[in-house]
């Protein structure tokens, strides 16, 4: 028997979604402790109690009775027109922020580009996602034990949700892919406002047969009563989705051959 017979080398299983998952949950708690991050939550929720409170205030002193629907229908479009604005500012700057330190974490460690956009990409979209469904939920719960309401609709109140959860999937895979296409944190944010708001408006002005971001918010109010065209709503989420899906891959494309 040979004594110094070689030992046979262990097997490392390597973990190809680690470096991903690390640049994940890294931007998203980074994202989450941001000053910005938490101006908006604290604006809506500001808002929105200011606004469920003014009205719960009006209908027990002066009598002063809104259908809960359109209340809530208004308070989720004064909120999602506020957020916009935020939302840009918390993805447009997702990349080109780091175009310093970007070689170091990307080029000088085992983690490709593709992970790295995709981790920071899921990031900004989960953080953004939970939110506006934690708020969007709680605000829908108030209104109804504040407002007294027997009209707003289970079913109604969760595909308003999804259909402003759409919209904000492209508001966030917009932002970030712009972001890796720019070199500038400002002129990043200032060619997602402009391109998001001018979009929405000529889309507004289209027949209603096509999907409209605009027409959807301003119909929220009868979506949340349970009455929509499930046709409608379902072409404009898959739109919304499809856009952001080839937002993404073209931003990836462009953001995995340029320098850093």
């Amino acid at each position: 028997m040979d004594a110094t017979a070689a030992t046979a080398t262990p097997k490392v299983r390597l973990n190809r979604f680690l470096p991903y998952w690390a640049v994940l949950q890294a931007d998203f708690s980074a994202t989450l402790n941001s000053w910005l991050y938490r101006v908006w939550v604290l604006l809506s929720i500001a808002v929105a109690v200011g606004y469920l409170l003014y009205r719960y205030g009006a209908m027990r002193v002066s009598g002063m009775i809104q259908p809960a629907p359109e209340a809530v229908g208004d308070l989720l479009a004064w909120v999602i027109y506020g957020s916009i604005t935020l939302i840009i500012a918390l993805t447009a700057g997702t990349i080109c922020s780091e175009r310093g330190s970007m070689a170091d974490s990307i080029l000088s460690r085992g983690i490709s580009r593709y992970q790295y956009f995709l981790g920071k990409l899921h990031a900004r979209l989960g953080l953004v996602l939970i939110t506006f469904f934690a708020k969007g939920s709680l605000v829908l719960g108030a209104a109804y034990y504040m407002l007294h309401s027997d009209a707003l609709t289970l079913h109604g109140c969760a595909v308003a949700l999804l259909v402003v959860a759409s919209l904000l999937v492209f508001v966030g895979t917009f932002g970030v892919s712009v972001s890796a296409m720019s070199s500038n944190t400002l002129v990043s944010i200032a060619v997602v406002w402009i391109t998001l708001y001018g979009t929405g408006f000529v889309l507004s002005q289209l027949p209603g047969t096509f999907p409209s971001p605009e027409r959807a918010i301003q119909g929220l109010p009868s979506v949340l009563k349970g009455w929509y065209d499930w046709n409608l709503l379902s072409k404009l989420m898959l739109t919304s989705l499809a856009a952001s899906g080839m937002t993404a891959l073209i931003g990836m494309y462009h953001f995995s051959g340029r320098d850093v």
